[in-house]
């Protein structure tokens, strides 16, 4: 058995790419529209990944757009997507600068929480060791849910 994929649907494609690529920082490797069925598919990766995922050695992460407008709820009941991410401190002040609400803040300099524009969770970790409380993480609140 091989892991492939993780399929999201989302109502809007650009703010989801803007979401996903420019401010998380994944790469798209391939998309795919099919006028037929109305939908277009685009396959991203984490940066590290590419040489990987471009052979379809890597797990990705599919986004899936229906043409014609439909309401997704529940995102929280998918659960997560997890990554792993080198300074969670320094990557969660990116996403904040980029106007990102980190909703659980890396008080523990381990993990964080962000939500995508449809909702869907986003599980930051730390790699390797955790980093020493610092603040603004260490005094800030929890926003929402996560």
């Amino acid at each position: 058995m091989e892991y492939l994929h993780t399929m999201v649907r989302v109502s809007d494609l650009a703010a989801s790419l803007d979401f996903y690529c420019d401010k998380l920082g994944l790469v798209e490797v391939n998309r795919t529209d099919h006028e037929q069925g109305r939908f277009s598919l685009v396959f991203l990766c984490a940066p590290n990944d590419r040489d990987l995922a471009e052979k379809r050695d890597a797990p990705l992460l599919e986004l899936t757009y229906n043409w014609d407008p439909e309401a997704y709820n529940g995102g929280r009941n998918f659960g997560h997507l997890a990554f792993r991410v080198d300074n969670i401190h320094a990557f969660c002040q990116t996403l904040m600068d980029k106007g990102v609400s980190i909703n659980r803040p890396p008080r523990d300099g381990r993990m964080a929480f962000v939500r995508s524009p449809d909702g869907i969770s986003i599980e930051l970790l730390q790699r390797g060791k955790a980093l020493a409380p610092a603040e603004p993480w260490a005094s800030m609140e929890n926003i929402g849910i996560w």
